[in-house]
C-alpha cells in the first residue's frame, strides 16, 4: 500500500472514527470521513484535513455518494474504516421487528454496500479493510440482541473478504473495542448512572470493574489499533478479529467470586 493512503472513514464525526481521522493525518496520509451530522463533521475537518462527506450510509444511494466524492477529491481509494453503527436495546421478546431490521440495515447491509462499491478501487490499491464490531460480538450480554448480532455478523463478512480476496491483495481485519470513552459511551454511562443514583464518573469504574485494567478504552486507543491494520506494518495480517478490551474477554466470570478484589458492593 501506498504510503500516502486514502482512506474512507464512516462514523468520521466523533468518537473512535474521528480519531482514526486524526491520526491517519498526523501519518501523512488523506482521509474521508461521512456520518449523518454536518456539524461534528466540520469540526473534525477543519482540525484533521479530512474531506467531510454527509451521507447516511445504511442505503445504496448514500453509499454511491460517499464513494463518489472520495474518489472525485483524491483519485483513489486505498482504506476503508467501517465504524458506523446503532444500538437497539432489547431481549428477543422485546424487540419489535423494526428495530431488529434498523439494526441490521445499518450495522450489517451497509457496510455489505459500502465494501461492494468501494471494492474494485480497493483491489486496484491492494488495500485495507478495517471494520470496527465490538465485543458484544464476542460474548453475549443482557438484551443485546441485535447488536450483537448485526456486530458478529459483520465480523464473518470481514473474513468473507480476507478469504475471497486475499489472492488479490486485499487484507480484512475486525477490531472489537470493550467499554470506549466516546460521545455514545458517555450518553449509555449517564443512563446508567442515573438509573443507580451513581455519577458518569462513577458508572464508567463501575461498568468496566472487572477489566483487568479498570478502566474504558480512549478512542485513540482503539483508533492506534485501526490504524495499525491499514498500515504496511500488518501486511501479513489477514482476517484477523483483535480485540481491544482492555482484557475484558479473557476474564472468567464464574471465578469472580473467588477473586479477593470483588466486593459485595459490586
Amino acid at each position: 500500500m501506498r504510503s500516502d493512503r486514502v482512506v474512507l472513514v464512516t462514523g468520521g464525526g466523533s468518537g473512535i472514527g474521528a480519531a482514526v481521522a486524526g491520526q491517519l493525518a498526523a501519518a501523512g496520509h488523506r482521509a474521508a470521513i461521512c456520518g449523518r451530522r454536518a456539524e461534528p463533521l466540520a469540526r473534525v475537518a477543519e482540525r484533521t484535513g479530512a474531506l467531510p462527506i454527509v451521507a447516511d450510509v445504511s442505503g445504496a444511494t448514500g453509499v454511491s455518494a460517499v464513494v463518489e466524492q472520495t474518489l472525485a477529491a483524491f483519485g483513489r481509494l486505498d482504506g476503508l474504516v467501517l465504524n458506523h453503527g446503532i444500538i437497539r436495546v432489547g431481549r428477543v421478546d422485546e424487540l419489535s421487528v423494526e428495530d431488529w431490521q434498523d439494526t441490521l440495515q445499518v450495522n450489517l447491509t451497509g457496510p455489505f454496500l459500502l465494501v461492494r462499491e468501494a471494492l474494485p478501487h480497493l483491489l486496484a490499491a491492494r488495500g485495507a479493510v478495517v471494520a470496527v464490531s465490538s465485543v458484544a460480538a464476542l460474548r453475549a450480554s443482557e438484551a443485546m440482541a441485535a447488536y450483537s448480532a448485526s456486530k458478529a455478523g459483520l465480523i464473518l463478512l470481514t473474513q468473507s473478504l480476507a478469504v475471497d480476496h486475499g489472492p488479490d491483495g486485499l487484507r480484512a481485519n475486525v477490531v472489537c473495542p470493550g467499554w470506549t470513552a466516546t460521545e455514545m459511551a458517555d450518553m449509555e454511562m449517564a443512563e446508567l448512572g442515573e438509573t443507580r443514583g451513581i455519577s458518569t464518573a462513577e458508572a464508567y469504574r463501575l461498568a468496566t470493574a472487572m477489566v483487568p485494567q479498570r478502566r474504558a478504552a480512549s478512542a485513540d486507543e482503539v483508533a492506534g489499533a485501526v490504524c495499525w491494520l491499514l498500515s504496511d506494518a500488518a501486511s501479513y495480517v489477514n482476517g484477523a478479529v483483535l480485540p481491544v478490551d482492555g482484557g475484558s474477554c479473557v476474564v472468567d466470570p464464574g471465578t469472580l467470586a473467588l477473586d479477593t478484589r470483588v466486593s459485595i458492593g459490586l
